[in-house]
C-alpha cells in the first residue's frame, strides 16, 4: 500500500530547502530497459544508493523522500507517460514551493554519445517531448536543471522513435551501467557542493569521455 506524503516533514524551517530530482520515462514493464527510460533508471540507482524507497504515489508519480546528509531530497518517476511528464513535475514543484533552481530533470539525449552525461542549469527542450511537457507546465520557464544522459544516435535509417523504445543492447549497457554510477556520484556531489561547482568539475570529466566515445559504435 502506498503511503500519503507529508509536506511538513520536508518543509521545516530548520532544514535546507529540498531538491527535487525527476527522472523521465514511460511506466510499465513493456518499457523497462528501453533507451527512453534511462531517466527512470537514474532515479532508481540514486534511490538504491541512498536507501530511499519509492513507495508512494504523489502528483501522478512514483515518489520517495529522504535526506542526503542534512539535505532533503525528493525523487519522482512520473507515471503519466513521457509526453505528459509536466503534469507531474509542475505540481510537485508547486506543492513543495520549490524555485526551479532546486529542480533537476533527468532524461535521455540522442545528441550525446551513449554513456556520456552533462549537467546543465537551464536550456531548451531540444525536441524532447518529455522536456516540452515539463517546460509547458512551468509556464514556459526553462530555468531548471538538467542531467542529460547520452544514448547515441539510431544506426543507419532507423526510425528515432523505434530506437528510443528499443532496449539497449549489450554493448550499450556496458556504457550505460557505469554512467549511471557516475550520475549517482554527481548527484551526491551536487547536494553537498551546489550545482555550479559540481557541473564545472563533472562536465570537464565528461568532455574527455565524450572525446573517447564519440567515434565508437553502440
Amino acid at each position: 500500500m502506498f503511503r500519503r506524503v507529508s509536506r511538513r516533514w520536508f518543509c521545516a524551517a530548520s532544514s535546507p530547502r529540498p531538491w527535487l530530482f525527476v527522472g523521465l520515462g514511460n511506466p510499465g514493464e513493456k518499457y523497462q530497459g528501453t533507451r527512453h527510460n534511462i531517466g527512470f533508471e537514474m532515479i532508481d540507482a540514486f534511490a538504491e544508493s541512498q536507501r530511499i524507497s519509492l513507495d508512494k504515489v504523489h502528483c501522478k508519480a512514483l515518489f520517495g523522500q529522504g535526506f542526503v546528509g542534512d539535505v532533503p531530497v525528493l525523487l519522482a518517476k512520473p507515471q503519466t507517460y513521457m509526453n505528459l511528464s509536466g503534469e507531474c513535475t509542475g505540481p510537485l514543484a508547486a506543492y513543495y514551493k520549490l524555485p526551479l533552481n532546486r529542480v533537476l530533470v533527468i532524461f535521455d539525449d540522442m545528441d550525446l554519445p551513449c554513456g556520456v552525461l552533462r549537467l546543465q542549469p537551464k536550456g531548451g527542450h531540444g525536441g524532447h517531448n518529455g522536456l516540452k511537457s515539463v517546460i509547458y507546465h512551468f509556464r514556459g520557464n526553462m530555468e531548471f536543471g538538467r542531467l542529460r544522459i547520452g544514448i547515441g544516435r539510431p544506426p543507419g535509417q532507423m526510425d528515432p522513435k523505434a530506437f528510443l523504445l528499443q532496449k539497449s543492447n549489450a554493448r550499450a549497457r556496458a556504457r550505460i551501467d557505469p554512467a549511471l554510477q557516475e550520475g549517482v556520484d554527481a548527484l551526491k556531489l551536487l547536494l553537498s557542493n551546489g550545482f555550479t561547482e559540481t557541473a564545472r568539475c563533472f562536465n570537464r570529466e565528461q568532455k574527455y569521455k565524450h572525446t573517447r566515445l564519440q567515434t565508437l559504435p553502440t
